[in-house]
């Protein structure tokens, strides 16, 4: 069974920084593809950062070049680090996976992850 479980997410002023944390627990699937997604108030949830089984990156244009995700291989945890923050990043923000192994590619649909954590809440003041 896999669980993953984010932190980081706080409160934080415009053009500031945040970095998530997705601890992976239990049993992951061998270069499984992770993602970070967020979700605000009244909107459907996106794919904002994907990491795929062979260490390639792809970001939601709304992100490139600000956030940039990562992994730390000796110890198994996802990272989203978030810079110049702009009020419109206000969501709870939730890391994935899936069962793929050797996942390759950009995948930022919700509907191609299997596990997901609970969620952590960024909020970006003016």
């Amino acid at each position: 069974q896999v669980q993953l479980v984010e932190s980081g997410g706080g409160s934080v002023q415009s053009g500031g920084s945040l970095t998530l944390s997705c601890e992976e627990l239990g049993l992951m699937y061998s270069g499984a593809c992770m993602a970070w997604f967020r979700q605000a108030p009244g909107k459907e949830r996106e794919g904002i950062a994907c990491l795929d089984g062979y260490g390639r990156t792809s970001y939601d244009d709304s992100v490139k070049g600000r956030f940039t995700i990562s992994q730390d291989n000796n110890q198994p945890k996802l990272y989203l680090q978030m810079n110049s923050l702009k009020p419109e990043d206000t969501a709870i923000y939730y890391c994935a996976t899936m069962k793929q192994v050797y996942c390759r590619g950009s995948h930022l649909r919700s509907d191609e992850y299997d596990f997901w954590g609970q969620g952590t809440q960024v909020t970006v003041s003016t």
